[in-house]
């Protein structure tokens, strides 16, 4: 598994119903992408669930590196380009991915909480805990998935959750779940991924 985000940051007077319009009519072009396990189309809103933004941030979960590229290089990512500019793109690698009590439901919410991986700790007992943590988050009620991966060029945890519910029991930034496409969701690897 491979996790990727970009984060699109709008003006404070941005109106979030372009967004939402732009979802709804090209959100379903990656529902069969070929690699993708799962892609959460996100938005924060300013004033909303916490969030002092408005804020486009897609998060995705990748089954192969031949799919992400594809989506990066061939094309696709392309038309956000165009219409915003081209955002950085994180990439972490995976941790641990779990289903939720709640796997069957369609998800409402995304919790992203970040995190730093401190300096003299052994790694293998850090990873343990942060795939730990996924599985108590996918165990809580409400819970659709939770998976931690972590990017390496900044030794930085990343915990992502989607909730049915808007009280997810995670912390981070809350985010509104606008759709999400899962053509590959059944194939990636539950647990700890190495």
């Amino acid at each position: 598994m491979h996790a990727m985000q970009y984060e699109l940051t709008l003006p404070a007077d941005y109106d979030t119903g372009i967004i939402r319009a732009r979802v709804a009519r090209i959100g379903h072009l990656l529902d069969d992408w070929e690699g993708l396990g799962l892609k959460a189309y996100l938005l924060r809103e300013r004033g909303q669930f916490g969030s002092p933004v408005n804020q486009y941030a897609p998060f995705y979960l990748w089954n192969t590196m031949e799919g992400m590229n594809t989506f990066l290089w061939g094309g696709a990512f392309q038309g956000l380009s165009n219409d915003f500019g081209r955002p950085s793109v994180r990439q972490w690698s995976g941790v641990a991915y779990e289903e939720g009590r709640a796997a069957g439901s369609p998800a409402r919410f995304a919790v992203r909480g970040d995190g730093l991986v401190p300096e003299g700790v052994e790694l293998a007992e850090v990873m343990g805990d942060a795939a730990r943590e996924t599985e108590r988050l996918a165990g809580e009620e409400g819970a659709v998935l939770a998976a931690a991966a972590v990017d390496t060029s900044r030794w930085e945890f990343v915990h992502f959750s989607l909730w049915e519910h808007d009280a997810p029991k995670a912390e981070g930034d809350v985010f509104q779940v606008l759709h999400t496409s899962a053509p590959g969701r059944e194939r990636l690897a539950r647990g700890r991924q190495w």
